[in-house]
């Protein structure tokens, strides 16, 4: 399995999400552990993002409701994507732990 592959695959991460990451240098940028931080930041930043944008709907702010379920969809994607890798991650270090040495 080629962990480049699925770092191409993994949804593009906000701007700003990158700049706070950049910051932090404890972690190599090819490591799994920098992938999967990046990746929860950009999930975080999804889901705050759809967050604001039904609150401002609802409000009145906005009357995009179009651009509104765009974000909340992106956002319900990839937090189960982010779900999905977790059971798998999980799932093998149970596989893991069940060998016998």
């Amino acid at each position: 399995m080629d962990i480049k592959a699925i770092q191409q695959a993994a949804p593009s991460m906000p701007a700003q999400a990158d700049k706070r990451l950049n910051a932090d240098k404890s972690l190599d940028k090819e490591s799994f552990g920098y992938w999967l931080e990046k990746s929860f930041t950009a999930v975080n930043e999804m889901q705050q993002e759809a967050s604001h944008a039904a609150t401002n709907l609802m409000s009145g702010k906005n009357k995009d409701i179009h651009g509104t379920m765009i974000a909340i969809q992106k956002a319900d994607v990839a937090m189960n994507l982010m779900l999905e890798i977790r059971n798998k991650v999980i799932s093998a270090y149970d596989e893991i732990k069940r060998m016998q040495f």
